[in-house]
């Protein structure tokens, strides 16, 4: 008697899997760490490497000691790589372009891909089950753990990209620069990365960054609208915030982890609202309370925003429906008025 097998919704067929999915966010992610790579040297490819064999090496280990290796290990192992779907090394990548191209801190990559894949991802049941992104929650775990996490990593090349200019360095663009009041930086310097220091690596050249969205707009992984949703709140709440001078836009919608944020974290399936009213609502809030508290805090916030809207999800979800596929919505008969009664 074969097994009854029962899959998540929705149960449409089609060609495109987790993994191809996953594939295409691992291609979008190129050129952000390609560039990492340019600007931070062999240090950023040493912190990109340790994290995605660092992710996929915790789900491996978690998934042979959960289906008990000892007692069919070619088998058990066989499932594994039947079942990956890339998910862990998209995580591991984007934890690594979270964190500071500083080999000093080697670990930090490997506690940050540890906890979330082991705690956040698998403790939860594997894909699709965590209610946080585990990237963000890696990249918040190894800030409140390690005061390395606010060091400022100084590009290699920016000063002879950027024409010979003095590096603009700081805790990072956002919070040592922008926030403090040193306008010094122009947009295309921000846009670029030339001349900058930054606290996480893939945020340093929103060109990269706004190639890959591209392609996954292209690709149809996300909606294109959405992250421009939340750019461009935070830029326009911004600018509100500074006494409507339009002058704060860009610098506000070019600076910190924005781009990073907007393109790859909060367009996770898993953690973002599932209807169209749902996941409008979530990225206005999201470009409020990034732009609203980077003011407050003159820091850098776009992570702890995120992963706070993570808790929150659920809630959207409960207050607009999805409608359900294939549902045709039942017209209402109307009442007929009784006929009245002729007086004899």
């Amino acid at each position: 008697m074969s097994k009854l097998l029962i899959s998540q919704t929705p149960h449409v067929k089609t060609k495109r899997t987790t993994k191809h999915i996953m594939l295409d966010v691992l291609i979008a992610l190129v050129p952000a760490a390609a560039a990492s790579i340019v600007y931070f040297g062999w240090q950023a490819a040493v912190i990109i490497a340790i994290a995605m064999a660092s992710a996929f090496l915790t789900e491996f280990v978690y998934y042979i000691v959960q289906h008990k290796i000892w007692a069919n290990p070619k088998e058990t192992c066989l499932k594994f790589f039947r079942q990956f779907d890339f998910t862990t090394l998209v995580t591991g990548l984007l934890l690594a372009l979270c964190i500071p191209a500083n080999i000093n801190g080697w670990y930090m990559p490997i506690l940050g891909s540890i906890f979330a894949i082991a705690v956040v991802k698998m403790l939860f049941g594997g894909t699709g089950k965590n209610i946080v992104n585990p990237a963000l929650a890696g990249r918040i775990f190894l800030f409140i753990s390690f005061a390395l996490m606010t060091a400022a990593s100084v590009c290699n090349f920016a000063p002879i990209i950027g024409g010979g200019e003095e590096l603009q360095t700081g805790a990072t663009q956002l919070g040592g620069n922008i926030l403090q009041g040193n306008e010094s930086i122009s947009p295309l310097d921000l846009f670029l990365g030339t001349g900058l220091a930054t606290t996480a690596m893939g945020e340093i050249c929103k060109l990269a960054l706004l190639v890959g969205g591209i392609y996954l707009c292209v690709r149809g992984v996300i909606k294109w609208y959405l992250p421009l949703i939340y750019i461009a709140v935070t830029g326009l709440f911004a600018v509100a915030l500074e006494g409507f001078d339009f002058n704060a836009f860009l610098p506000s919608v070019l600076s910190g982890g924005l781009f990073l944020g907007a393109i790859f974290m909060a367009t996770d399936y898993v953690t973002s609202p599932k209807s169209f009213w749902g996941n409008i609502v979530y990225f206005v809030v999201l470009g409020l309370l990034t732009a609203g508290l980077r003011k407050a805090t003159g820091v850098e916030v776009v992570s702890f925003v995120i992963l706070l809207m993570n808790f929150v999800v659920f809630l959207l979800d409960l207050l607009f429906k999805v409608v359900p596929f294939g549902h045709v919505r039942q017209k209402k008969e109307k009442k007929q008025k009784p006929a009245k009664e002729e007086k004899v």
